[in-house]
C-alpha cells in the first residue's frame, strides 16, 4: 500500500484501489512506525537510570520527527507519485500527538503536562487528520 492519500478519481488513475476512504486516510496519517521506534527506544532508555533520560528522549524525539517527514516525504512509494508535503507535516503531527499520548518522559518534565491532556488529544486529531483536504 502506498502511503500517498488518493482524494480524486483523477490521481487514482491507472490504480486498482480508487479513492481512499476516511479508515484509510487514517491509516496513512498515523506514522506507525516510526511510532514503534519511539516506544521501543523510549523503553530502552527508560530503562536504563545511568544515563540522563530526559536529555536522550528529547533528542530522539527530534530524530523521530525528522524521521517521520522523510519516511513519508521523501522515502520513495509504490506509485510513481511520492506524498506530499502537507501529507508529511500533517504525519508529522500525528506523531507528536501519538508520543505525548504514550506519555512519561520526557513529557513529564513540562510543569503543565498531564496524561490525560495527551490522550484527549490524539483522539481529536485522529478523528479530524482525515477531514483536511491534501488539495
Amino acid at each position: 500500500m502506498s502511503r500517498r492519500i488518493i482524494e480524486t478519481e483523477l490521481q487514482a488513475s491507472g490504480q486498482k484501489s480508487g479513492v481512499d476512504s476516511y479508515l484509510d486516510k487514517v491509516m496513512k496519517y498515523i506514522p506507525s512506525e516510526i511510532v514503534g521506534v519511539w516506544i521501543t527506544i523510549k523503553t530502552m532508555v527508560e530503562g536504563n537510570n545511568n544515563i540522563p533520560q530526559d536529555g536522550i528522549l528529547w533528542g530522539i524525539f527530534i530524530i523521530c520527527l525528522l524521521l517521520t517527514f522523510a519516511y513519508i516525504r521523501l522515502l520513495p512509494a509504490e506509485s510513481k507519485k511520492k506524498p506530499t508535503v502537507k501529507q508529511a507535516i500533517i504525519s508529522v503531527g500525528a506523531f507528536i500527538v501519538w508520543a505525548i499520548a504514550i506519555g512519561g518522559r520526557p513529557f513529564i518534565s513540562i510543569s503543565w503536562y498531564e496524561p490525560i491532556y495527551g490522550s484527549i488529544l490524539m483522539v481529536l486529531y485522529t478523528v479530524v487528520i482525515p477531514l483536511i483536504p491534501l488539495e
